[in-house]
Parts: structure tokens; C-alpha cells; sequence
């Protein structure tokens, strides 16, 4: 085992997954306190490296494309403070975080962890429910729906609609944008059968950030969605023609990439759930899922 602990947070690697709890230290983020702690399957992880400065360094985590929730919702847009595979390491723990990289890499190459996109989440993304204020809304999710109510400093369009509840089955997409110089950030919902191409300011299925603290905390509204919304490199699926009445239809044949695929993913429900990640019974479930494909 591998263990880094420091004001930042405290990093531990058993040899199948890596846990990060965050610190407490008055300068860690609000995004990465309320996120709390991650366990990360090797499985998703792509690399892992440490710079080196004058007073501290910085330990990395590369997570592989399409295993987060939180990543691809935010679209790669999370600053330092607030990216959570990130750890800050002061120059006395150098030593330290070379030792702990060199024992990740070791177990990447051991288990031939590949570093190519996923078609499934191999995180679960933030916890529900949650509610989150910030900017001229409050957004919350349950797991099942969005709400979103306005404040008082919302556009009078907002107001006079009144308060949006939102079916997690008729939202199609997420979009998470940061406060960027002078330009305002926004958290907005693609609802199906109703996109919406008007500003955030104006627009009922997006609240509007303008930069103050909490911000970011409407990332964690996004990737909780996202996490429940159907994986973008997830294959689709294609409906069967009608079979005459009484007929049942023939199973239809598995290509032997998509086998393959299948096969990846047994092995990555394992690990998910060696790791604690699944209970038994959502490893049971999941599984049983893969074996009618095949």
C-alpha cells in the first residue's frame, strides 16, 4: 500500500484502487470538500504524474476518457483549485510522491490496464440529493428530477415562468460553462423536444453563475445528472422489425468486438466491485445486465 497524506488531501493506492479524501486546510475548495471522498478503480485510470517546483509540487491523476461523470460533464474546464485528481505536495514529501507514482504505474503495467475511452462510468459520480445556490438560481436533483427555482435577482422571463421541474427522462444533455473574465458561467439542461438556443440569462432550463464562490458547486448538479443520463460512447441501440404475432424474435448475433467489449466490461464490474464501488447486489444486477448481450 501506498499512502501520501498531506495538507491538500490524503491520497492511499491498495494495488486496485486509489482513495482521495480531501484536506481540510482552510485553502482546499469548496467543490472538493462537498464532493467529499472518491474511490478510484484502477481500471479508470489512464497515468499518473508529479511536477516538481521550488516550494511544493502537484501529484496528477489521467483518468481515462469517458470513466468520470464529473470530467466529461464539465468538459476538462475545472480549474486546479477544483479538479480533485489533483493534490498539492509540499517539496519535504517529494520522495514520497515519487514512490507513490512509481507504485501506481507499476500496477497499471501489471493488470495491463489499457488507457483507451471507456463506454461506461466507471465512477458514480456525487451523491444524491443536492441542492446547490449560486448565481440567480438554485438548482436541486433527487436522482429521479431537476428542480429549479429563481432568486429575486433572476430575469423577469425566469420569475414570471415560476419555479421548473424537470424529468431526468426527458433531459437529453448537460452543459456546465465557468465564469470566465467578464463572460458569466451557466449550468443549462437540454430538454428533449425543446432545445433552447437562447442566453443562459433568459433561458428557464439554466441557471446563470457570475463567479462568486458556490459556483462550482453547480458542477457537482451536472455531473449527478450526467452520471444518470445515458454514456455518449455507449452503443446504440437499434430497435427489431415487428415479428408476426406468435413469433418470438431470433437473438440477434454478437460481433466478436462487441464480445470482446462485453467481456471488458465483466472484468471492469469486477474491479468495481472488489473496490467497494458496487454493492452485491448492483454488482449481481449489473452483471446479469452483460450476460443477456452476450
Amino acid at each position: 500500500m501506498a499512502e501520501i497524506i498531506q495538507k491538500d488531501g490524503t491520497w492511499v493506492f491498495d494495488g486496485d484502487a486509489l482513495r482521495l479524501t480531501p484536506g481540510r486546510d482552510k485553502n482546499v475548495s469548496l467543490l472538493r470538500k462537498e464532493l467529499g471522498e472518491l474511490l478510484v478503480p484502477l481500471a479508470a485510470l489512464a497515468g499518473i504524474s508529479f511536477e516538481q517546483g521550488k516550494k511544493s509540487g502537484r501529484l496528477r491523476l489521467r483518468l481515462r476518457d469517458g470513466s468520470d461523470p464529473l470530467l466529461h460533464a464539465t468538459g476538462g474546464r475545472l480549474a486546479e483549485p477544483h479538479d480533485p485528481y489533483q493534490l498539492l505536495v509540499e517539496s519535504d514529501r517529494y520522495g514520497v510522491a515519487e514512490y507513490f507514482v512509481d507504485e501506481v504505474r507499476n500496477a497499471l503495467l501489471l493488470d495491463q490496464v489499457p488507457s483507451d475511452p471507456v463506454d461506461a462510468y466507471l465512477l458514480p459520480g456525487p451523491a444524491v440529493p443536492l441542492s446547490v445556490s449560486a448565481g440567480d438560481g438554485v438548482a436541486s436533483f433527487d436522482g429521479e428530477r431537476v428542480r429549479l427555482e429563481w432568486k429575486w435577482q433572476a430575469e423577469d422571463s425566469k420569475s414570471a415562468a415560476g419555479p421548473r421541474t424537470l424529468p431526468l427522462g426527458d433531459i437529453v444533455g448537460v452543459e456546465w460553462q465557468p465564469t470566465v473574465g467578464l463572460e458569466n458561467g451557466h449550468l443549462r439542461f437540454t430538454v428533449r423536444a425543446a432545445p433552447s438556443k437562447v442566453p443562459p440569462k433568459y433561458d428557464p432550463n439554466a441557471v446563470e453563475l457570475w463567479g462568486f464562490k458556490k459556483d462550482p458547486l453547480m458542477a457537482l448538479v451536472a455531473a449527478a445528472v450526467q452520471a444518470r443520463l445515458p454514456h455518449p460512447s455507449a452503443p446504440v441501440a437499434v430497435e427489431e422489425e415487428a415479428a408476426p404475432a406468435g413469433d418470438a424474435p431470433a437473438p440477434a448475433p454478437v460481433a466478436e468486438d462487441d464480445h470482446d467489449a462485453l467481456l471488458r466490461r465483466l472484468r471492469e464490474l469486477g474491479e468495481l466491485h472488489r473496490s467497494g464501488v458496487l454493492t452485491d447486489e448492483e454488482f449481481t444486477l449489473a452483471k446479469q445486465a452483460v450476460l443477456k448481450r452476450m
